[in-house]
C-alpha cells in the first residue's frame, strides 16, 4: 500500500481520509433552498447525466421514483436535538457530529448530522449527499429525511439506525458484549452487497459508491445493514467508456490499488473496497491497526499469503467466533474475499456475483441447508438469483438440486486452477466476469 496524506476518519475511531476534492460528475445546485414546504433539490441539467433509480417491478423498498427530502429550519433541528446536546451525541469525526433527534411534527427518532464548516465535507459533498440518498433508493440505502441549509448552517437528517455502525459491533465491541456470530456477519455482508448491486446495476447511470467501509455500514435493531454517507459518490461510465477519472478520494486501506496508482475508478473499485470489509467481517481486525506488530499492521497485507493456502484458511477466523462456524462457510467466503481483493481489477467478480455466492453463504443453522448452503457456489451468472429475490428455492427441487451440484463441480475446478497460478500472483484469480 502507498501512503498518501490522510485524515482521521469520520466516525468515532475512523479511518483516514485523503485530502483531495473529489470532481463529481454531476453538478449540484448552488445552493438548497430552506422554505418549508416538501421539494427535491435538482442538478443543473447542463448537459450532464441525471440519476434515475430503475426498478421492473412495484416495490416500495427499490422504487423507481423519486422521494422529496423534506427542508428544516436550524431552529427546527436544535429543538429536536435538545440544542444539540452532548447526551444526544452519537457520534463524531472529521465531518462533524452526528446526534440523536425527534422531530416535533411527527415525532419520529432521526439522525442529524451537523456538517463541521471547517471540516472535510465541504458544500459540494453536501449537495451530492442530498441528491444522491433523493434520488436513489433501496432497502439496504440510509433514508434521507431531509436537510438543513440556512446560512452557513449545513445539516442532514437520516433515519436512526439505533444499532449504531458495523464498526461498533465488530471492531470497537464493547466490554461484556458478545461478538457478531458468523451467521450475522454474513447476512450483513449480503446486504451491503445488495446495497452496492442498487447502485451499479440499477441507478441509471451506476453510481460509484467509493467510501465503502465498515463505519459507513449502519445497523438497525435487527442487524439489517444499510450503506451511509454518500459525499463521495460519484456517476460512474456510461456507454463506451471503462472507468470515470478523479482525484482519488475514499479512506486509507479500503481503496482499490488501480485507483490509488491511477485515479481511474470503475464499479471493481468498489468490489475490491467490498472485499476489505467482508474480510474485516472474517477476521474481526481492521483494515489499518497500527498498534499490531508492522507486519499485520495493513489487514490485506498480512492475509495475502494466507488466500494461496487454504489448508491456513482457519487462521483467518476472528478467534472471538471460538471456532463456531461452518468450515465450508468460512472457506467459501475467504475465496469470495480474496476474489475482491484481487490486484487486477479486470479479474474482480462483479457485485451481482458477489450477492449470488453470499446468498448461500448467508442462511443461518435454522435453513436446514447448514452445510449443503456452505458448499462452494460458483460466482457465475449462470447461478445469479432473480433480480429481488429473496429466499433460496426448496432444496428438494431437482432442478435446484442440479444447479447446486453444477456450481459446486465449477467452483472446485475455479479452485484448483486458482491454486495452480503463476506464484507471483497476490490474490487468487476469479472467473473472468
Amino acid at each position: 500500500m502507498n501512503c498518501f496524506s490522510c485524515f482521521s476518519s469520520h466516525e468515532k475511531k475512523a479511518s483516514k481520509k485523503y485530502e483531495n476534492i473529489p470532481n463529481h460528475a454531476s453538478r449540484p445546485p448552488t445552493q438548497p433552498q430552506t422554505n418549508h414546504h416538501h421539494q427535491q433539490p435538482r442538478p443543473e441539467n447542463a448537459g450532464k447525466p441525471q440519476i434515475e433509480a430503475t426498478n421492473n417491478k412495484p416495490d416500495n423498498k427499490e422504487g423507481a421514483n423519486n422521494i422529496a427530502a423534506q427542508t428544516f429550519t436550524f431552529r427546527e433541528l436544535a429543538t429536536a436535538t435538545k440544542n444539540f446536546r452532548q447526551e444526544c451525541l452519537l457520534g463524531e469525526g472529521g465531518f462533524g457530529r452526528v446526534y440523536k433527534g425527534r422531530l416535533d411534527k411527527t415525532g419520529q427518532t432521526v439522525a442529524v448530522k451537523q456538517l463541521d464548516r471547517n471540516g472535510l465535507q465541504g458544500n459540494r459533498e453536501f449537495l451530492v449527499e442530498v441528491l444522491m440518498l433523493s434520488l436513489l433508493h433501496h432497502q439496504n440505502l440510509v433514508n434521507l429525511i431531509g436537510y438543513c441549509a440556512d446560512g452557513d448552517q449545513r445539516l442532514l437528517v437520516y433515519e436512526y439506525m439505533s444499532l449504531g455502525s458495523l464498526e461498533d459491533h465488530l471492531l470497537e465491541l464493547p466490554p461484556g458484549q458478545p461478538p457478531l456470530d458468523w451467521f450475522s456477519r454474513m447476512k450483513i455482508a449480503l446486504q451491503a452487497a445488495k446495497g452496492l448491486e442498487y447502485l451499479h446495476d440499477k441507478a441509471n447511470p451506476p453510481v460509484i459508491y467509493r467510501d465503502l467501509k465498515s463505519s459507513n455500514i449502519l445497523l438497525d435493531s435487527e442487524y439489517n445493514a444499510k450503506l451511509s454517507d454518500f459525499g463521495l459518490a460519484k456517476l460512474g461510465p456510461v456507454g463506451d467508456r471503462s472507468h470515470v477519472s478523479s482525484r482519488v478520494m475514499g479512506t486509507y486501506g479500503y481503496c482499490a490499488p488501480e485507483y490509488q496508482k491511477t485515479g481511474q475508478l470503475t464499479v471493481k473499485s468498489d468490489v475490491y473496497s467490498f472485499g476489505v470489509v467482508f474480510l474485516e467481517l472474517i477476521t474481526g481486525r481492521r483494515a489499518i491497526d497500527t498498534t499490531r506488530v508492522p507486519q499485520e499492521q495493513n489487514l490485506v497485507t498480512w492475509a495475502d499469503p494466507m488466500f494461496r493456502e487454504p489448508n491456513r484458511f482457519a487462521e483467518l477466523a476472528d478467534p472471538l467466533l471460538q471456532g463456531n462456524y461452518p468450515k465450508k462457510s468460512l472457506n467459501q467466503a475467504v475465496a469470495v474475499a480474496a476474489m475482491c481483493l484481487n490486484e487486477d481489477a479486470s479479474v474482480r467478480p462483479f457485485i451481482s456475483d458477489v450477492v449470488t455466492a453470499l446468498s448461500y453463504l448467508g442462511v443461518g443453522p435454522d435453513d436446514n441447508a447448514s452445510e449443503t448452503a456452505c458448499s462452494t457456489p460458483a460466482l457465475s451468472r449462470k447461478t445469479s438469483l432473480k433480480k429481488g429475490e429473496k429466499k433460496r428455492p426448496d432444496s428438494s427441487d431437482s432442478t435446484y438440486a442440479d444447479e447446486r451440484q453444477k456450481a459446486v463441480a465449477e467452483a472446485i475446478e475455479w479452485g484448483s486452477n486458482s491454486r495452480n497460478c503463476n506464484t507471483t500472483s497476490h490474490m487468487y484469480q476469479g472467473p473472468s466476469v
